[in-house]
């Protein structure tokens, strides 16, 4: 048996280049590739009667830790998720570090939602929670 390695984390979204534009302006990510993949084996494996896909690769390359964020728009679409709540059984969300929490705060743009300004957790890391176009949630903590 082979043992597993982290690839990516994949966000399923309805406008992949919104999505794009999103993540590679509000977060610095860049392109690394995009795809598309679709016939019967890739329907088959994600369980979709006649799925195809496109895809956008993203990474952030913090010295030597790269994160590849793939961003996956599916034809047909889903029913979109319910709203996201960190606290209900099955949430998932994106986790990415920046310098300084408080300053990448104080840049964004005034159309990016959060949950709240920054706050330092009883543990001492720095969070942040933004929301995609999508509604996925994003926690940008101190690196």
């Amino acid at each position: 048996m082979s043992d597993p390695t982290p690839h990516h984390v994949g966000v399923t979204v309805s406008d992949l280049d919104r999505a794009v534009d999103f993540y590679t302006e509000t977060f610095g990510l860049d392109v690394a590739a995009e795809f598309a993949v679709g016939g019967e084996a890739f329907a088959d494996a994600v369980d979709v009667d006649g799925a195809a896909a496109e895809f956008a690769h993203l990474v952030a390359d913090g010295g030597g830790n790269e994160t590849v964020v793939e961003l996956v728009a599916y034809d047909p679409e889903g029913e979109p998720a319910p709203d996201p709540e960190l606290n209900r059984p099955g949430a998932i969300h994106l986790g990415l570090s920046v310098d300084d929490v408080a300053e990448f705060y104080r840049e964004l743009d005034d159309d990016v939602e959060t949950l709240s300004e920054p706050r330092t957790t009883e543990s001492g890391t720095t969070i942040l929670f933004v929301v995609d176009p999508e509604g996925n949630l994003i926690e940008v903590l101190d690196a």
